[in-house]
């Protein structure tokens, strides 16, 4: 009810992948936690993706601890496989998910009397009201709701359609039509091949623009192999790290793609004009649409409050504890608070260990 105010020993900000990974170790260990998520429904992020993204993994290689993914029919598995399993996952631990909950603020209080309510050590709001207590926050929030788009001049003055792989729904609404694709990573990739494929039969034309040649990974290598290197980093056995593999998982339909020589990269371009991109060199193409594939930052505007220390960017973090911050955890957002956090068989350790560290450190209590 909004108003009153709800004790947890633990507060799960975000019910995606990372914040289920953490409700199971938090269920395990008889923690008195809640998860809170922003969505309706459940798969995070998952649901909003476009339907042929495709897992680079085969389903038994992705998967959260405790519980195996299904295996999925034609290969590695594409979204709505995974929000099913996410949403499997959640009714099998019988985990506390509160849905429909959007949290605005995080703040600290170091004891006495907030609001007439005593004891904890953080205060969780949410847009309408609603207040929570607790000991530990567990912030899983991910990246999707802050896309990217760098600043290119010209951008503003384009009469043509911009918009970010967050928004992209597939190849239909682009019959016939000149488009861009920028970025040269996973997401860039998949959506080239499928738009190239498309657009080659409907009377389009595709431009890929990267900033350098595809590194495409060796075709045998998949998110097994980079969970491998990740998790050996983590160990301390050095080796080249995941990076240096290449940044393209050759999936199935990029593989096809590049084959059937679909996929052949253009430089990135310097400048909008008002019907299309431009290079230094005088070379200008006219074009319809412009998808940006350039990525996401973390999702913690929830944290303002908190006043965090940044470094290059990034909240400072040691693994997914959040230093000088006693309690705070941050699970899921990129390499930077845990390697291959941000995967699905990579964030279950992590998980691990920020509950751990909850349990141990912050004062919670067994069940």
């Amino acid at each position: 009810m909004v108003g009153e105010v709800v004790f947890r020993d633990v507060v799960v900000i975000g019910g995606g992948q990372s914040g289920l990974a953490a409700g199971f170790y938090l269920a395990r260990a008889g923690a008195d936690f809640e998860i809170l998520d922003a969505s309706t429904g459940p798969g995070g992020a998952w649901p909003h993706t476009w339907p042929s993204l495709r897992l680079f993994s085969p389903a038994e290689f992705s998967s959260l601890p405790g519980r195996r993914m299904p295996r999925a029919d034609g290969g590695n598995p594409d979204a709505q496989h995974v929000v099913e399993y996410l949403r499997s996952y959640e009714e099998h631990y019988g985990l506390p998910v509160r849905r429909g909950v959007r949290i605005t603020s995080v703040d600290r209080v170091e004891g006495g009397v907030e609001g007439g309510v005593e004891g904890g050590a953080f205060l969780v709001r949410s847009a309408d009201g609603r207040r929570w207590r607790c000991r530990v926050v567990i912030s899983a929030t991910g990246t999707w709701s802050r896309p990217f788009v760098p600043f290119y001049p010209g951008a503003a003055g384009f009469r043509g359609e911009q918009l970010h792989s967050a928004a992209y729904r597939g190849p239909g609404s682009f019959a016939g039509r000149r488009v861009v694709v920028v970025g040269g990573a996973n997401s860039g990739a998949q959506i080239a091949a499928e738009l190239a494929g498309r657009l080659n039969t409907d009377g389009g034309d595709l431009l890929w623009c990267t900033s350098g040649p595809p590194r495409y990974l060796p075709d045998d290598v998949d998110g097994r192999e980079l969970f491998r290197v990740a998790s050996a980093a983590v160990r301390g056995g050095g080796g080249r790290g995941v990076a240096a593999l290449g940044d393209i998982v050759v999936v199935p339909p990029v593989l096809a793609a590049r084959e059937a020589g679909l996929l052949e990269a253009t430089p990135m371009f310097d400048r909008f004009g008002a019907d299309g991109v431009s290079w230094d060199d005088g070379r200008h193409e006219r074009v319809d649409a412009v998808i940006w594939c350039t990525g996401f930052r973390p999702a913690l505007g929830h944290l303002a409050g908190l006043h965090l220390s940044r470094a290059n960017g990034r909240v400072v973090a040691d693994g997914p504890r959040v230093p000088g911050v006693p309690g705070l955890y941050l699970l899921g957002y990129g390499d930077w608070c845990g390697a291959a956090s941000a995967t699905l068989v990579g964030v279950g350790q992590w998980a691990k260990a920020a509950v751990a560290g909850a349990i141990g450190g912050s004062g919670v209590v067994r069940g």
